[in-house]
C-alpha cells in the first residue's frame, strides 16, 4: 500500500503492508485523503486473500484425500513383494475401488509388475521396486505441499489481520475527520 516494498509468500501471496501513520498514509498522492477509496481498496485486498484463501483450503483438502490412497497403494505393493520373496503361488483375494462406493472382489496372482493409475485416465505398468519408490516420492511430495499449504495459510491469516486492522485504522481516521470538520464549522 504505501512506498514500502512488497512481500510475498512462496505461493505468492502479496504482504499486507501495516498502516502505522494513517494520517501520512491518506495524504499520499495515490490516496488522496478519500477513505472511502482507500476503504474499498482495502475491502477488494481483503476479499482477494478470501479468494486466495478457499483455493489453498481446497487444495490442503485434495492433498488429505489423496494421502491414505496413496498409502494403501504403497501397503500393497509391499505385500506383493513379500509375497514375491517368498516364492508365494498363493492367490490373494482383495476388493478394489472400480468407482466412487462401488468395489468388486478381484483374485491376484503372483506378479513382479502393477498397473498404477497416474490421473487423466492414465495408467501405467511398473514394476514392484519402481512402484514402490513412486509411490514413496508422491507421499513425500504430498506431505511437503501440504506442509506448504499450512504455511501458506498461517501467512495468509496474517495479512487478513493486518488489513482488517488497516481498515479499521482508516475508518477511524475518517470518523475523527468528519468530527473536527463538523465541530469547525
Amino acid at each position: 500500500m504505501g512506498d514500502e516494498e512488497k512481500k510475498s509468500s512462496g505461493a505468492g501471496i502479496p504482504q499486507a503492508i501495516f498502516v502505522e501513520d494513517v494520517d501520512s498514509f491518506m495524504a499520499q498522492p495515490e490516496n488522496g485523503g478519500n477513505a472511502e477509496k482507500v476503504l474499498r481498496k482495502l475491502d477488494e485486498q481483503h476479499n482477494k486473500y478470501k479468494f486466495m484463501e478457499l483455493n489453498l483450503l481446497a487444495k490442503k483438502k485434495r492433498l488429505k484425500n489423496q494421502m491414505p490412497d496413496l498409502e494403501k497403494s504403497l501397503d500393497m505393493i509391499h505385500l506383493l513383494k513379500k509375497r514375491k520373496a517368498e516364492a508365494s503361488e498363493e492367490k490373494i483375494m482383495t476388493e478394489f475401488l472400480l468407482s466412487e462406493q462401488l468395489y468388486s472382489k478381484a483374485v491376484i496372482k503372483p506378479s513382479d509388475t502393477v498397473y498404477l493409475w497416474l490421473g487423466a485416465n492414465v495408467m501405467l505398468e511398473y514394476s514392484l521396486d519402481d512402484a514402490a519408490e513412486l509411490l514413496t516420492k508422491n507421499i513425500e511430495t504430498a506431505k511437503k505441499q501440504e506442509a506448504s499449504v499450512e504455511q501458506d495459510l498461517d501467512f495468509l491469516r496474517d495479512q487478513f489481520t493486518t488489513t482488517e486492522v488497516n481498515m479499521a485504522r482508516v475508518y477511524n481516521w475518517d470518523v475523527k475527520r468528519r468530527q473536527a470538520e463538523s465541530g469547525s464549522t
